[in-house]
This record gives C-alpha cells, sequence and structure tokens, in this order.
C-alpha cells in the first residue's frame, strides 16, 4: 500500500469517486445521490474530499449547503470507502479532511444523518439536543449536528438541498 493522499476532489477525479460509491453503496440509488449533490447548486468547490491511494480514489466524503432554519449549515452526505479498502481508517481521514476544510472556510455547523455510533468520534453530538430537527421521521439518535467554531449551533427544522429529497 501507498500512502494515502487527502485532498480536495477534482473534476478529474469524477469517473473514481462514481466508482467508489458504486462499489460502497448497496444501491445506485445511494451514489446517483452523491452525483446529484455535485451538480446541485448546494455543491461547494473544496468541500468534496478524497482520498487517493496512487492514482485511485478509495474513499470520499461530501459536504453540501444545508440550513437549519434560515441559518446556513452543511450537510455531510453518505461516506464512501471502496469495500476492499474499509476498516483502514480511509472514511474517518476523509471526513476530518473535510470538516477541516469546512472549518478553513469559516463554516460553522454540520448535520448528519447517520449510523449514531460512527459520527460521535467527529464530535457530533444528538442534533435534538441543540434544538435542531427535521420535517420526517428518524431516530433522535440517527440525527446529529456539530458545531465546528464552537458557536452556539442554531435551532430549527434542517433544510436540505433538493438531491436529497427531503
Amino acid at each position: 500500500m501507498t500512502a494515502i493522499e487527502l485532498r480536495a476532489e477534482t473534476t478529474a477525479d469524477l469517473p473514481g469517486v462514481r466508482a467508489v460509491n458504486l462499489a460502497a453503496f448497496p444501491t445506485a440509488d445511494e451514489a446517483d445521490l452523491v452525483d446529484a449533490l455535485r451538480a446541485d447548486p448546494a455543491w461547494i468547490p473544496g468541500l468534496s474530499c478524497v482520498a487517493l491511494d496512487g492514482a485511485d480514489v478509495v474513499a470520499h466524503a461530501l459536504l453540501t449547503r444545508c440550513h437549519v432554519g434560515d441559518d446556513p449549515a452543511l450537510a455531510l452526505a453518505p461516506v464512501a470507502v471502496r469495500p476492499d479498502r474499509q476498516r483502514q481508517g480511509l472514511g474517518q481521514r476523509v471526513v476530518r479532511a473535510a470538516l477541516d476544510a469546512a472549518r478553513r472556510r469559516g463554516e460553522s455547523g454540520v448535520i448528519v444523518l447517520g449510523h449514531p455510533g460512527y459520527y460521535p468520534r467527529f464530535g457530533f453530538t444528538r442534533a435534538s439536543t441543540h434544538g435542531i430537527g427535521v420535517a420526517f421521521e428518524v431516530p433522535d439518535e440517527a440525527l446529529m449536528a456539530l458545531s465546528l467554531d464552537g458557536r452556539t449551533l442554531p435551532r430549527g427544522t434542517v433544510r436540505y438541498a433538493a438531491p436529497f429529497g427531503v
């Protein structure tokens, strides 16, 4: 295994990102979601990060614009790691790279709808404790929020980018 490079996604990475997403997710619909978020106006250049092993994309994380009430925030889209590279810490590394990129850009908060055993390692806590919810049914422990800069997160209902379909 070569050294893993972490960096912002480029246009040249698109086929590799698509391949990782198709391999990592149980259905093509989830891979299509990530592609749609990248094409949506909510996409922010520099906040889509890849892990490369040589020239091969092996993991991908994407932050996209959402809102909590009327306040801008970020949503962490499904994170993908190529199946043969899972359990090597690559998912954690691309998530941390994306969160660090968001901090450098001055972003304040991130929302994730995901596995409650995974995301707390990045500092995410239950969104409900911050007064954040969604307009659809979801287990309380699965909706999490993170302040990137230590400021209090806004309260309200999350409005996702259109491709999320909610």
